[in-house]
């Protein structure tokens, strides 16, 4: 009885012996076999939204953080004015091709008689409807760049995507080319995971990758799409064309650059909702391709 109790005994710290080896395992092929950092951020393009024409700004058709699609009526700036700039514009053209068609109607009795009335009087003549014809062609500019500016008076989306950090409201003048609000681009959605040096080797363009938003249990689904190509040196100074001026000074701790690393999204889970700024972890699986990895020492 006392050798059965001593065997079971033993069969018990060996199995806990084997699951501590076991996790030890697992968490040593999480942390060296895949490359995984917790120094992730999820981003996205920002897309400023300016006025094409200055005015006052009449209607906000948005709210803040509402998504819209391309397209979709922003805000509407000052349409009346405009409205009377192309009327008058359009009043001009009028006005100038009347007076082309009575010099036309001139020119051709002046140079019906000749013997009457003099050569001088005749090159004036041609020389006026020559003139109404490029002030017609100026007016017709001046009439099409009116039509033109009162469509800009309604700013569209030109992305899909969420309205950010909007303050706009009706009455408060805009200027032309002054960017008004943003959007965050919706399919400009990736993540940058910000790896150690030491673990580029293992990481190829086109792996499969796990992100984890902090605070979501759910996997989101990408690959590698890029890898930086170069990082700032600290360790220098000087400007372009000045010899460089490095730091003296050495550390006998030496801490692992980090590289960023590019991830596009392949699949989000339903019930997850990715935020740019959020932060997270991603680990990064290597395929099997018979690449061998080769890990140094740190040093």
């Amino acid at each position: 009885m006392l050798h059965r109790q001593n065997l079971l005994r033993s069969l018990a710290t060996l199995l806990v012996i084997f699951v501590i080896l076991g996790g030890i395992y697992a968490l040593w092929l999480r942390y060296q076999v895949e490359p995984v950092t917790r120094d992730g951020k999820v981003r996205a393009d920002m897309v400023p939204v300016a006025a094409d024409v200055s005015g006052l700004v009449t209607e906000v058709k948005v709210a803040d953080n509402q998504t819209v699609r391309k397209g979709d009526v922003l805000f509407i700036i000052d349409r009346p004015r405009y409205r009377l700039a192309l009327e008058q514009a359009e009043a001009n053209v009028a006005s100038q091709r009347t007076a082309l068609t009575q010099a036309v109607k001139e020119d051709r009795r002046n140079r019906a008689m000749p013997e009457v009335i003099a050569a001088e009087v005749i090159e004036q003549g041609t020389a006026r409807v020559e003139g109404l014809r490029a002030t017609i062609g100026q007016a017709v500019a001046a009439r099409d760049l009116a039509r033109f500016n009162l469509e800009r008076t309604v700013v569209r989306a030109p992305v899909d995507g969420t309205v950010s950090n909007m303050s706009l409201q009706p009455g408060v003048y805009l200027t032309a080319g002054k960017a008004a609000l943003a959007l965050v681009y919706d399919h400009s959605l990736r993540v940058e995971g910000y790896f150690e040096e030491t673990k580029l080797p293992a990481i190829r363009v086109g792996d499969p990758a796990s992100i984890y938003l902090m605070g979501v249990a759910d996997e989101i689904e990408g690959h590698v799409q890029s890898i930086a190509g170069g990082v700032e040196d600290r360790e220098r100074a000087g400007a372009d064309g000045q010899l460089a001026n490095v730091n003296p000074s050495f550390t006998w701790v030496r801490l692992a650059q980090r590289i960023p690393v590019r991830v596009t999204i392949d699949r989000i889970p339903p019930n997850v909702r990715m935020i740019p700024g959020q932060t997270a972890t991603v680990v990064v699986h290597p395929r099997d391709d018979g690449r061998s990895v080769h890990r140094s020492l740190p040093w």
